[in-house]
């Protein structure tokens, strides 16, 4: 008998977003799952068609592969091996189905023995702190002092939490290991699963006497001040990561590093693009005619510059070698892109307006400032 198309099976359409068909699923699952229909072999062949469509569907690449290809691209099986061995499911989604989560206090690999959750050290999270620099800090490098809070191993009790010359004793109740395994019925019949220990609360031990200064934890809140060296060429939004500064580890656990965000303030005169600086030089309409040695400015300092005569308005040059250095390599160099702006001047005397149409005078480029309207052409006619 040929095999239904996986869309069908589910009720979606081949447009359906992935909890679309998440959820037609779990929908299905509830309604035919065997436990809910004992001895019912088409409810049973429903929920295994509806768990072989799933398996493919909620998958992204076979799911693709099934687009183009069907049935066919499975061998006939759709990766699904039947029996009711649902290697590569979500279980947890069809126990969501049935009560709105595991109700175990655990994961459903914990309920079914599948991984249990381990008790060994657990690298501490990493902190991150921003950092505003100056433009040229960016470009140059600098060194920073920054203060910031973070937690810290307590040393008092050098992080263990028990109050000096007192013991940390091992849990009775979990023997160490943080877990402790219980057994409750469900609509499956008795099922066990994992939890944290409920008397030493997933840490294996015992403290009697706690620590005063960090009361028990092993950890407090410090005040911490260091030093950060900027490298040449940072640019907004890189980050510079100081390696165990973060957060403590939990149980003999590394700590998470630091990670200093940088953020860097716009210049008045410069725009960065990558490594390479932009800038807009004011010339004047004289300068841009005749030319004229000028002053360029460049994150360097200011550069002397030959304008040539004849100078168009928005002329790019390329001063090479005046931008950012490379992060990663400092012997390596941006340029500085300088565009010239022609700045034409509002006002004038009637001294300069006299020269300016001499120059168009003999450059044949009379203007005309007072073209006839309508009216002064009428006026002519009759006159």
């Amino acid at each position: 008998m040929a095999k239904r198309d996986y869309y069908e099976v589910l009720g979606v359409s081949k447009n359906s977003s992935d909890a679309d068909i998440k959820k037609a699923y779990r929908k299905l699952a509830k309604k035919y799952h065997p436990d809910a229909n004992p001895n019912n072999k088409e409810a049973e062949e429903k929920f295994k068609e509806a768990t072989e469509a799933y398996e493919v569907l909620s998958d992204g690449q076979k799911r693709q592969t099934y687009d183009q290809f069907g049935h066919s691209a499975f061998d006939g099986s759709g990766g699904f091996s039947g029996g009711g061995n649902f290697s590569g499911m979500d279980m947890g989604d069809i126990f969501e189905s049935f009560f709105g989560g595991s109700g175990f206090g655990g994961s459903f690999s914990d309920i079914f023995g599948g991984s249990s959750r381990r008790n060994g050290p657990v690298r501490g999270a990493d902190l991150q702190y921003n950092l505003t620099i100056d433009f040229e800090e960016a470009v140059f490098g600098c060194s920073k002092e920054i203060s910031f809070q973070a937690d810290d191993k307590c040393d008092n009790c050098n992080g263990s939490g028990a109050k000096p010359g007192s013991s940390v004793d091992t849990c009775p109740t979990c023997g160490g290991s943080g877990q402790e395994r219980i057994t409750q019925k469900t609509i499956f019949g008795s099922m066990a699963s994992v939890i944290d220990c409920r008397t030493c609360h997933g840490k294996g031990k015992i403290i009697k006497e706690p620590c005063p200064v960090c009361r028990g934890r092993g950890i407090v809140r410090k005040n911490k001040t260091i030093t950060v060296d900027i490298p040449k060429g940072i640019n907004q939004g890189q980050s510079i990561r100081k390696a165990g500064m973060g957060a403590p580890g939990e149980r003999g656990g590394a700590n998470g590093d630091l990670l200093i965000a940088i953020n860097v303030r716009p210049h008045k005169t410069f725009v960065r693009q990558n490594n390479d600086i932009y800038v807009e030089v004011p010339i004047s309409i004289v300068q841009a005619t005749l030319g004229d040695e000028i002053k360029i400015p460049t994150i360097d300092g200011e550069e002397i510059y030959t304008l040539k005569a004849g100078t168009q308005p928005e002329t790019v040059i390329t001063l090479k070698n005046r931008g950012v250095f490379n992060v990663r390599n400092p012997k390596v160099r941006g340029d500085q892109i300088v565009k010239f702006k022609v700045i034409i001047p509002t006002k004038i005397t009637e001294a300069q307006k006299e020269l300016l149409m001499q120059f168009a005078g003999t450059s044949g480029n009379t203007p005309n400032p007072k073209k006839e309207n309508l009216f002064d052409k009428m006026k002519k006619h009759f006159e």
